[in-house]
């Protein structure tokens, strides 16, 4: 079978690997229709991922459909369309017996710690596959995007009435802001791309926006948007120190805060002024749990979610090592590539 191998930074190839073998008990056999590109594989292929394993077949937002199944599977059959949750637990450790699944103490997760869907058919515990038939196979590679969304903006619990800011409009920003907005929060988006706030304007519907000009103009902005007190929920999606640093300048006293994106370099808080003296709460968000799998394709399904903005460039599986350069610059203007597998 066909599959892509990030063999190394910048180090995008085309490999044989063998068909996979039948599946045992409690597997099944996928064929992968789609696969969505991330930041997370973005990053991996710029050498900038810190769980990253090289070599690893690419992919963990996939579109799927069941081909076979072994014994004892019951939630999916042969023939359903699925979306797939990446996350393999080992649901032993600390972490799983007490239903964190997604901060499992031996995690892997498909594409980045071990070999993921950039190839034709693969193995998967059936407990990770969520039927979605009444979705197409492009939505289907959206709901693990907005499952990273979701679950950062559960950590932050914005309540009804709230100001909910969300910097960074890239791919998870704009999850997290679609979460945000069905809490029944007012919701900011900070970025420091006006091409990026335009979209969110025109596409997502959000018109109070902040381009980020790294001075006093950016707290005066967000102070007029929530009348003087800043916000409730901060959630930075940016992964960058400087920004996450400067995040928590942009919370309300007895804010919270919430790093959904990664950095691989310490963070210098400002404490006894900003961190302190408001009593902040400060929170990481890693992946997401299964039950929001289900949760997000019925609101596609519902329409509560479109997912009509969020695809801007797609790709056949043969022209991703040309194209995929290119999907890392800002100036190409990439929310969500999708690659057809078949």
């Amino acid at each position: 079978m066909k599959a892509l191998q990030l063999e190394k930074p910048y180090g995008l190839r085309r490999i044989e690997i063998a068909e996979p073998p039948p599946p045992s008990a409690g597997e099944a056999l996928v064929r992968v229709h789609r696969v969505g590109i991330c930041g997370t594989d973005l990053g991996s292929f710029l050498g900038k991922m810190p769980f990253f394993s090289y070599p690893c077949i690419l992919g963990h937002e996939l579109g799927v459909e069941v081909v076979a199944v072994g014994a004892n599977v019951t939630n999916v059959k042969p023939g359903d369309r699925c979306s797939v949750e990446p996350y393999l637990n080992c649901q032993q450790c600390f972490s799983c017996r007490r239903g964190f699944t997604n901060c499992c103490e031996n995690h892997k997760t498909l594409g980045v710690m071990c070999d993921g869907g950039l190839t034709e058919r693969l193995i998967l515990p059936a407990r990770k596959l969520h039927p979605a038939n009444r979705l197409t196979l492009d939505q289907c590679a959206l709901v693990e995007t907005l499952a990273i969304g979701c679950h950062a903006v559960d950590r932050g619990n914005p309540k009804s009435g709230e100001n909910v800011l969300v910097i960074g409009a890239g791919p998870i920003g704009l999850s997290a802001l679609e979460f945000a907005k069905l809490s029944g929060s007012r919701v900011i988006v900070m970025d420091i791309s006006e091409e990026r706030l335009a979209f969110v304007r025109e596409k997502m519907g959000i018109h109070d926006t902040v381009c980020v000009k790294g001075d006093d103009s950016d707290m005066t902005a967000v102070m007029k948007m929530t009348n003087g007190q800043f916000a409730d929920v901060v959630i930075d999606a940016t992964g960058s120190n400087k920004s996450m640093v400067r995040s928590l300048e942009f919370a309300a006293f007895a804010g919270r805060v919430v790093f959904v994106g990664i950095t691989q370099k310490n963070m210098d808080l400002p404490h006894a002024l900003v961190f302190h003296r408001r009593e902040l709460t400060l929170m990481a968000s890693r992946n997401a749990l299964s039950r929001d799998f289900p949760r997000i394709i019925t609101l596609i399904e519902e329409g509560t979610i479109d997912t009509a903005p969020w695809i801007t460039h797609q790709a056949a599986f043969d022209e991703v090592i040309s194209i995929f350069p290119s999907w890392t610059k800002p100036e190409t203007g990439v929310i969500k590539a999708v690659v057809t597998i078949s």
